[in-house]
């Protein structure tokens, strides 16, 4: 590709509305522009390397055994009904009727699609297993888009479905996504995790995440080495502590403590550790109010408190107005002695004692509160994130707490869907049996964001071979005015797309400053300059994007460290 003729503006400044580097150098370099909140139109340049994460991930599903097919992006209202997740879905589900006031969406997901696809399609066991994928457009109306196409409401997406007789095959299904997984984003030059996660709102049995570890990540990560143990901190564990809990040493007090709601203000004014204190958030439930006690420097985990019998789900906090009228008192000074509701106590608090909690008066708190005195002793309950240092559920190691950004989940759905959907076939006895489904998903799109996010320098993008848009830059100093670097650099790049190398040739006139910075921020990996001198010398200087400084090699050593095409 001649740079002439390729219609690429890149940018100086960063754009105000960009937060994160991606977003920021995507912008920057040209790869996208946005339309709309969440809305983006991919640039040729960006277009690129999107079809070349697209080419990775075909290869690896086709050598799974997938097939490809493509099912409509709009979606009708009844396939969601037969499932309840017309309901369930929420706003995020962009909802439109068409002139004959039909109900319809645009997809986020497929597994109604698909699950229709296959109780038309599939009749015997001796038709399974199958697999399914697509590459397909999604569309999710998030409250609040941003970090370009990080979270996007419009966005590109693999996903792919198993059909199996029963829970066993389904295991092998999976665990044939799991080696493709594996080897797509090692194949992308990515370093990558995979984590133990939550199903949410897809449901099903058990779901891992395939996570990029960048800074930038909205994911926390908890992990142990020496445990071979990985998990999203939604859904990390932490048992009860051995230890026992320490005597009573404090007498039970109530203290004025005007206007201090917050742990962080209640730990100032009484001078105390927040670990020493007791943080008592109400939540909604099925029947009432529910407490939900916890260690003053702990974070409430909500995944896990959804799944705690009585509690709503989704998690709700109770407004202001709800606790008065549950407690009798403000937000900030409830606390669990002689609270008067279905309470859940945190693991952690079973080995504390003389702590600080909220007196259920207005305006005051309660020191030396403790178990079995105060509170009667309860079973406690697994409710918080896990932090750096904590046990990992096997025992062996501590965690560590990394960021990452999700780019692909893999899910065993089981019967969920099919049941719902009575997607039967008839097994070896002829009797009719729901199959069992696996749903796998990679977000393409993302993919190229995370990249970027984990491949970067203050010059900009430092793309891993597999994803960069060229392969190599041939960048001609002064051809507009030198006849002999025009042709060496015309003859170059003949040889190199003769040899099926994708490559660009810098023909503009331009200063080799503008140039080499373009180069750099679109991220290019290899780079070749023609210059006068060289061509005495009969050299070529080289650069590989990652290196800090330039050489000068004969051509044929420069070509020799350029990729077969």
């Amino acid at each position: 590709m001649r740079y002439s003729q390729f219609p690429l503006t890149t940018l100086k400044e960063t754009p105000a509305e960009a937060e994160i580097v991606s977003h920021q150098l995507m912008l920057r370099a040209g790869l996208i522009r946005r339309l709309a909140s969440g809305l983006f139109t991919w640039m040729p340049l960006g277009l690129k390397v999107l079809r070349k994460v697209e080419a990775v991930v075909r290869e690896e599903m086709d050598r799974a055994g997938a097939l490809e097919l493509l099912m409509p992006a709009v979606q009708p209202a009844e396939l969601w009904q037969e499932t309840g997740r017309w309901e369930q879905y929420g706003p995020l589900l962009l909802r439109m009727s068409d002139r004959h006031d039909r109900e319809f969406c645009f997809g986020p997901t497929h597994e109604e699609v698909i699950t229709d696809v296959a109780r038309r399609e599939l009749r015997s066991y001796r038709q399974l297993p199958v697999n399914y994928y697509q590459i397909q457009t999604k569309f999710r109306d998030e409250i609040r888009p941003r970090f370009g196409v990080m979270r996007s409401r419009e966005f590109v997406m693999k996903d792919a479905y198993s059909f199996d007789m029963d829970q066993e095959g389904l295991q092998a299904s999976y665990q044939k996504m799991f080696e493709a997984y594996t080897a797509i984003f090692e194949r992308l030059g990515l370093s990558f995790r995979v984590v133990d996660a939550d199903s949410g709102e897809i449901g099903g049995s058990r779901s891992q995440e395939f996570h990029v570890i960048a800074d930038s990540g909205e994911d926390a990560i908890a992990y142990c080495d020496d445990d071979n143990y990985a998990a999203n901190i939604e859904s990390a564990a932490i048992e009860r502590p051995a230890e026992a809990r320490p005597p009573a040493k404090q007498p039970l007090e109530s203290v004025d403590t005007p206007d201090v709601r917050s742990i962080e203000a209640l730990t100032q004014f009484l001078n105390v550790r927040p670990a020493d204190t007791l943080k008592t958030l109400i939540v909604e439930g099925d029947e009432g109010p529910v407490a939900l006690v916890l260690r003053g420097d702990h974070e409430l985990n909500a995944v896990k408190a959804q799944k705690l019998p009585g509690v709503r789900s989704p998690l709700t906090m109770a407004g202001a107005d709800s606790v008065r009228a549950a407690t009798g008192v403000s937000p900030g000074f409830v606390g669990p002695v002689g609270l008067d509701m279905k309470t859940y106590f945190d693991h952690a608090t079973a080995t504390m004692a003389d702590c600080v909690a909220g007196a259920n008066e207005e305006d005051r708190h309660l020191t030396g509160v403790n178990f079995g005195r105060d509170i009667e002793e309860t079973d406690t309950v697994d409710l918080r994130n896990v932090v750096a240092g904590d046990p990992t559920p096997g025992g062996n190691g501590t965690l560590s707490i990394a960021r990452g950004i999700e780019v692909g989940h893999i899910f065993q759905l089981g019967d969920k869907y099919s049941r719902a959907m009575n997607a039967t076939v008839l097994d070896s006895n002829g009797r009719e049996r729901a199959m069992a489904m696996g749903c796998y998903g990679i977000g393409i799109t993302r993919i190229v964001g995370a990249a970027i996010e984990q491949n970067h320098d203050e010059q900009g993008i430092v793309w891993p071979a597999a994803l960069a848009p060229f392969d190599v830059v041939i960048v001609p100093i002064n051809m507009d005015k030198s006849e002999r670097v025009r042709t060496a650099a015309e003859e170059l790049y003949r040889e190199l797309e003769a040899r099926n190398i994708d490559v660009l040739l810098d023909d503009r006139a331009a200063r080799p400053g503008v140039k080499f910075a373009d180069a750099e921020l679109i991220g290019i990996p290899h780079r070749l300059v023609v210059s006068e001198r060289n061509l005495d010398a009969g050299e070529l200087e080289y650069r590989h994007r990652r290196d800090g400084e330039s050489r000068n090699l004969k051509r044929d050593e420069a070509l020799d460290l350029l990729p077969n095409g």
